[in-house]
C-alpha cells in the first residue's frame, strides 16, 4: 500500500528516545491537553453590516472589528464574500492533494516545492508539530509548473480562492488602519502580494494524542491571517492567561492579528499566542492566508494617537524580523518575536 502520511511517529520517536528529553515529554503531557481547555465562542461579526445604508450600523460593524482585534486578537466573520461553492471546491482539491503519496509530495516540487512536515528544527518533543503543509507564495499560484500532471484543476481554484482571501484581508486591514487615524492606502502601500502566502494544512490523526501539538504554540509573523477550517476543532488561543478552545463555526472564517500589525498599531491590536491540538481519531484540514508586507518595508508604530516618543517598538523591516526569528529558532529552538524589538 502506498503511504500518503509523512513519517511523523518515527521522527517524533527519535526525539522521545533521547534521554535528555524525558522531562520534556512529561511537560508536554501537561501542556498539550490532558487538562481540558474551556471552549469559547470568538466574537462573531456579520460583515453585511459594512454595506448597510444605515451609517450607524456600518460604523458599529467596523467598531466591532477593531474592538475584537484589541480585546481578543481573534474574531470570526460571516457574510465575508467567499462563496460556499468556492470553499467547497478548495476543500475538495486540498483533500486530493494531501492524498498523494508522501514521496511524491516530498520530492516532486509540487506548489513551488513548498511541502513540509513535522518540525525539522525540533530538538525536544515540545517543539514538534504533528502536521503536514504546503506553504506557497501567492505570486506562484498561477504558475502551471507548480501542479504537475495530476493537479491541474487545483490551479484555477487556488487562484480564485487566493484572490478572494486577499480582497477580504485588504478590507479588514483598511478598517483597522482607519481606526488608527490612517488611510487604508497607508497599509496597502506597505503590504505586497509578492510576500503574501497561502498555507494548506493537514493534521493527521495522532495515536499519541492528547499530548501532541498539531501546531506548536506561536504567534503569526504577519499583519493579518484569515483561516478557513473544517469542523474537527483543535484550535486553541491564549485568553486571560489560559488556553481556550475555539468552537468551529461552519459559516464563518477566523481572522487573527499578526505580530506586525501589533507593532504597527503600537500595541492597540494584539497578536495572540495560539496552537492546534492533534486529534486521536480524526484528521483536520485548514487553509490560511497570510497578509504580509514587502521585505524592505519599514514597520513602525503608526497610530496617530501614539507619537514616536511613546512608541513601544523600534522601527524594523519585515526582512529583519524574519531573520531574527530564524536566528532564534536555530539557537533557542523557538521564536522570540516582538520582544526583540522593544525600545525599553
Amino acid at each position: 500500500m502506498i503511504e500518503s502520511n509523512p513519517p511523523l511517529l518515527h521522527h517524533y520517536g527519535t526525539l522521545v528516545r533521547n534521554p535528555s528529553n524525558l522531562v520534556q515529554v512529561d511537560q508536554q503531557r501537561h501542556i498539550g491537553g490532558l487538562v481540558q481547555a474551556e471552549e469559547c465562542q470568538l466574537p462573531l461579526i456579520d460583515l453585511h453590516g459594512l454595506k448597510s445604508p444605515d451609517t450607524r450600523e456600518s460604523l458599529e460593524c467596523a467598531r466591532a472589528i477593531c474592538r475584537a482585534s484589541s480585546e481578543w486578537g481573534f474574531f470570526q466573520v460571516l457574510n465575508h464574500g467567499i462563496s460556499p461553492e468556492l470553499l467547497h471546491s478548495m476543500r475538495r482539491e486540498q483533500l486530493k492533494l494531501f492524498a498523494a503519496p508522501f514521496e511524491r509530495k516530498a520530492t516532486c516540487g509540487l506548489l513551488n516545492n513548498s511541502y513540509r512536515w513535522g518540525t525539522p528544527t525540533a530538538t525536544r518533543p515540545t517543539q514538534y508539530s504533528w502536521s503536514e503543509a504546503f506553504h506557497i507564495p501567492v505570486t506562484k499560484i498561477s504558475e502551471e509548473a507548480c501542479y504537475g500532471e495530476d493537479f491541474g484543476s487545483l490551479r484555477g481554484v487556488m487562484e480564485e480562492f487566493a484572490a478572494a482571501m486577499s480582497n477580504l484581508a485588504k478590507l479588514l486591514a483598511g478598517i483597522l488602519a482607519n481606526n488608527l487615524g490612517h488611510r487604508k492606502e497607508s497599509l496597502e502601500d506597505i503590504c505586497d502580494l509578492s510576500t503574501c502566502f497561502l498555507r494548506l494544512n493537514r493534521y493527521p490523526a495522532c495515536p499519541i494524542s492528547p499530548e501532541m501539538f498539531g501546531l506548536v504554540p506561536h504567534t503569526d509573523s504577519d499583519f493579518l491571517t484569515i483561516l478557513c477550517q473544517d469542523q474537527v476543532g483543535g484550535l486553541q488561543l491564549m485568553k486571560d492567561s489560559k488556553w481556550v478552545a475555539v468552537k468551529p463555526n461552519p459559516d464563518a472564517l477566523i481572522v487573527n492579528i499578526g505580530d506586525l500589525f501589533q507593532a504597527w498599531s503600537n500595541d492597540v491590536y494584539k497578536s495572540v499566542e495560539h496552537k492546534v491540538m492533534a486529534n486521536e481519531k480524526m484528521e483536520r484540514y485548514s487553509i490560511a492566508y497570510f497578509m504580509c508586507p514587502s521585505y524592505d518595508s519599514l514597520i513602525g508604530s503608526c497610530s496617530s494617537t501614539s507619537p514616536e516618543s511613546s512608541s513601544v517598538y523600534r522601527k524594523f523591516t519585515f526582512r529583519e524580523y524574519r531573520n531574527q526569528i530564524q536566528q532564534d529558532v536555530q539557537k533557542l529552538g523557538h521564536k522570540v518575536g516582538l520582544s526583540r524589538f522593544l525600545l525599553q
